[in-house]
């Protein structure tokens, strides 16, 4: 009964909104100690930063312990991969920092501020949309390379001798569709071959047509669907939530209300065993 107790105490502080937004407060402030290395700091406030970062290791270290007790066990904590990506970050930041190893430890501990991801529901989801459309977007880019391929050859055959330097070979030319395609100063570029060719304006505005605007276009809609549906099942998931939450207090209701009743039972048993005991206690 006392293990039961503490795991559920366990499970509502790591439930807890307040316990969730002081952890998100110690990694805002583990970013903020981590940007504060960078600079130029007196060596009073370098060892203050070294005490702070000890306890923030030492915090995420206790609160990850927390959220283990709290599950159902070994396997369904690690059946979560948000789990096992806070458990690598954290013990990733136990490595000392001192000695040889001060700058792995310092860039472990960057890692840290990926931490908050996993806490914020909403980042969650972002991130979990564009994990699933990767696959998509994989082809959408395959056929974005087909395109700069082909155009990256056609430029290299008829530019070539305009300016070696941009369209040389199909590689150098794929690198300057890029950056076309970023219009980074296209137009100065434009130019250049069109004293040449008067007509190489239809090749690069064909060009920016198809990458720019239709497969641009196309990667953006492939995250936004998957983005759709990860909010759907976001939202489904936190109705069930609630839902389990709203039985668990009907339950609890109901539990109160029954002890009430059987301590006014036990009350109107007592009174009538009082009632007999003086009856018994007038005729002895």
């Amino acid at each position: 009964m006392q293990a039961t107790g503490i795991l559920n105490t366990l499970k509502k502080v790591d439930q807890s909104k307040t316990f969730q937004g002081f952890v998100i407060f110690v990694i805002i402030v583990s970013a903020l100690s981590i940007g504060a290395h960078t600079y130029h700091l007196p060596p009073w406030l370098e060892q203050s930063l070294w005490v702070l970062d000890i306890a923030i290791t030492g915090f995420f270290l206790f609160e990850l312990i927390i959220r283990f007790m709290a599950s159902d066990g070994i396997k369904s904590f690690f059946s979560k991969g948000w789990n096992i990506f806070d458990t690598i970050i954290v013990i990733g930041s136990l490595v000392p920092l001192g000695g040889s190893t001060i700058l792995l430890a310092r860039l472990l501990r960057i890692f840290r501020v990926l931490r908050l991801v996993s806490m914020v529901p909403e980042l969650r989801m972002l991130i979990n949309a564009l994990l699933k459309a990767i696959p998509r977007m994989g082809y959408i880019a395959l056929l974005m390379f087909v395109i700069f391929y082909i155009y990256g050859a056609i430029g290299s055959m008829f530019f070539a001798n305009v300016n070696d330097f941009l369209w040389g070979d199909v590689s150098i030319a794929m690198l300057t569709l890029f950056r076309i395609s970023t219009f980074e100063s296209w137009t100065s570029i434009m130019y250049e071959t069109m004293e040449v060719y008067p007509l190489s304006w239809l090749y690069y505005l064909s060009f920016i047509f198809l990458t720019t605007f239709v497969f641009l276009n196309m990667m953006v809609g492939a995250v936004l669907d998957v983005m759709g549906e990860e909010t759907k099942i976001m939202r489904e998931e936190q109705g069930e939530d609630s839902e389990h939450k709203a039985d668990v207090n009907d339950e609890q209701h109901e539990i109160a209300h029954s002890q009430v009743a059987t301590a006014e039972d036990i009350k109107a048993l007592n009174a009538k065993i009082d009632r007999l005991t003086e009856l018994l206690a007038r005729k002895s």
